[in-house]
């Protein structure tokens, strides 16, 4: 039997390639390992032209070493393009065909078909795929640990409920904005029986017949997802039902994005909070049932919170803000739009999150420039302030600290814009010091202070 020594193998593993936005000269195709086309428009080819999909099936074929493919770049891959890589890439883990619309169920099918070593797959906006091949992949891809499949109008829950199934080393799992998704597709608590009404009591009214999604029995498993980290349900029609399931089945999560999810409350927070320090990142961006007495709640049972998105969440007020600052490992705050701010949780920003380095608080028109300011020289790791249509900074000198507001933005938007990025928001800082410091001298010397939008220091 042949053997080689290690230190043979080394320069044949050295000599492997990682290709970037081109295809691989005919050099190159025994040795390319990882393709990567991530630009529609500047993947040149020896032409001078796109990438497009007769190149990318002429070129596959010859390049028997590849582990990992990114294709997004190329909209238009086929079927045949993917066929191809499942019969001649049989060293394939990782692929990526998102925003590939012209791949449909063939292409998927056969990549499950020839047992391929898949550890990962993104098929985000794939949006000809249906339940058949999302759980082909769930039943054949063993090795999985990524999963993403957002922007799927027509997945069902029979699909999902088999990832929950059969794919049990899963640590990441996207499903955001799979607008067929309800409660039957995540796993459900087994709840004893309601008690059956006796002779005295009302009848109660006949069901009233629904879809037969709605019609499924609840999934009930006797395994947990103990692998699942990251789970993305954005926009999912899900209740509170759902979250408590999750949370059951898989108590390990660390990132839980919920956003959108409209139909959840407080029960859904309090069973998010049984994660307890597990719990990272949670993303609850409108999700407007949701009130302070969830976010204490949260507060308190999960202690390494990193960043909270709670856009547009319009009951909470000040407290929540205050509970929420009192986290260690606080980074990133969003509170877009919850238009019951006031200065008060400002100052609680400024005296406890000292660890804070992104903030979002466009729209929360209640919020003064002063508290703004003390918050700027209290937390120093304050990297990126967003603070758009807030009227206070509509004061003189404050928007040239800005970025420039997005092209298309209509006039009056770019008058509101007001986002500040790192020597940006020193820049800030140093200039409402100087002004505050003007404000300070006026007053001593009992004259009047009128703001101005310069950082000289002389009250004249």
């Amino acid at each position: 039997m042949l053997g080689f020594d290690a230190d043979e193998l080394e320069p044949l593993y050295e000599d492997m390639i990682r290709m970037v936005d081109r295809l691989p000269n005919q050099d190159e195709y025994r040795r390319v390992r990882h393709l990567l086309l991530l630009q529609q428009s500047s993947g040149p080819t020896d032409d001078g032209g796109a990438i497009t999909d007769d190149q990318l099936s002429r070129v596959i074929p010859s390049c028997p070493h590849l582990e990992t493919v990114d294709l997004t770049g190329v909209p238009e891959t086929s079927d045949r393009t993917v066929v191809l890589l499942a019969s001649h890439a049989t060293h394939l883990q990782g692929i990526n065909l998102s925003g590939c619309t012209q791949v449909s169920e063939v292409g998927v099918l056969e990549l499950t078909n020839k047992s391929l070593p898949l550890r990962w797959i993104h098929l985000n906006g794939v949006v000809g795929l249906t339940d058949p091949s999302i759980s082909a992949i769930a039943k054949s891809c063993s090795r999985l640990i990524e999963l993403e499949l957002c922007d799927l109008p027509l997945l069902s829950p029979v699909s999902v409920r088999d990832i929950w199934s059969f794919s049990r080393k899963l640590r990441t799992l996207r499903l955001a904005r799979c607008s067929l998704l309800s409660d039957k597709a995540f796993p459900s608590i087994i709840r004893p029986p309601s008690p059956t009404p006796s002779d005295g009591d009302d009848k109660p009214l006949p069901q009233i017949p629904g879809t037969w999604i709605e019609q499924m029995p609840p999934l009930v498993l006797h395994h947990t997802a103990d692998n699942l980290r990251i789970l993305d349900l954005t926009n999912c029609k899900i209740t509170d039902d759902a979250v408590e399931g999750i949370v059951c089945h898989a108590n390990k999560i660390q990132t839980l994005v919920l956003s959108g999810c409209s139909q959840l409350t407080d029960h859904s927070v309090e069973s998010i909070c049984k994660l307890g320090g597990n719990l990272d990142v949670l993303m609850l961006a409108r999700v407007a049932n949701v009130t302070d007495r969830a976010m204490i709640m949260l507060a308190r049972s999960c202690p390494h919170l990193r960043c909270v998105d709670l856009a547009f969440c319009r009951n909470l007020t000040d407290m929540s803000v205050f509970e929420l600052a009192g986290l260690k490992s606080l980074r990133r705050l969003s509170l877009v739009r919850v238009h019951k701010l006031t200065d008060i949780a400002m100052y609680a920003l400024a005296e406890h999150a000292k660890g804070l380095e992104r903030l979002h608080v466009s729209y929360c028109d209640r919020l003064s420039l002063e508290a703004i300011h003390l918050l700027l020289g209290n937390v120093e790791s304050l990297q990126h302030l967003t603070a758009t249509g807030i009227p206070a900074f509509r004061r003189k000198g404050v928007h040239r600290f800005s970025e420039r507001p997005p092209s298309n933005y209509d006039p009056e938007q770019k008058a509101a814009y007001c986002v500040f990025n790192g020597p940006n928001l020193a820049g800030l800082r140093g200039f409402l010091d100087k002004e505050a410091q003007r404000e300070r001298d006026a007053e001593t010397k009992n004259i009047p202070f009128v703001s101005r939008s310069d950082d000289k220091l002389d009250l004249y």
